[in-house]
């Protein structure tokens, strides 16, 4: 077997499966956590084919549980019946009790947020990176996008003058 087309080790991270690339211009990310989903069978063919969708979904704490709302996974294409289940119905998100605990005493006394920034698979596994994060007014979009800008210009400054240093 040559090297090219060896398997990826069983701990490697793949690609995300969804992203929510909003989250982190809506909000001020504070802290993030690593959690578990629970899936239907069909759910995680329709994931593993990259289809679901994170953009207006959110997550709760209620009596004890880490609920995930509006995130959108289309039924999977060859599953007929028995598979089919509702592609916007809440997911439960796997924590361990202190966590949870801490993040719904966050949540209502900080007045802080649970977005979820992306869905992924680790060892064969479905997990959803949750962020607490706190919401951003107008003014400071504009300041973070304006710093984000600044940013790039100098990394292209620098790039520039090491291309013309370089013999």
């Amino acid at each position: 077997m040559s090297p090219a087309s060896k398997p990826a080790p069983k701990g490697a991270d793949s690609r995300p499966v969804a992203q929510n690339r909003r989250a982190r211009h809506d909000y001020d990310i504070i802290d993030t956590y690593e959690t578990g989903i629970v899936l239907a069978g069909s759910e995680v063919k329709s994931l593993r084919e990259g289809k679901a969708q994170l953009r207006e979904s959110y997550a709760r704490v209620t009596d004890g549980e880490v609920w995930l709302y509006a995130m959108h996974v289309p039924p999977y294409t060859f599953a007929s019946g028995f598979g089919a289940t509702d592609p916007d119905r809440r997911r439960k998100l796997l924590l361990h009790r202190r966590q949870i605990e801490e993040l719904g005493r966050r949540t209502t006394q900080d007045s802080l947020t649970l977005v979820p920034l992306a869905v992924y698979f680790k060892d064969g596994r479905a997990k959803v990176d949750l962020a607490l994060a706190r919401g951003r007014k107008r003014y400071d979009k504009r300041h973070a996008i304006a710093a984000r800008d600044a940013d790039m210009e100098a990394r292209r400054a620098t790039a520039a003058r090491r291309r013309t240093l370089e013999p």
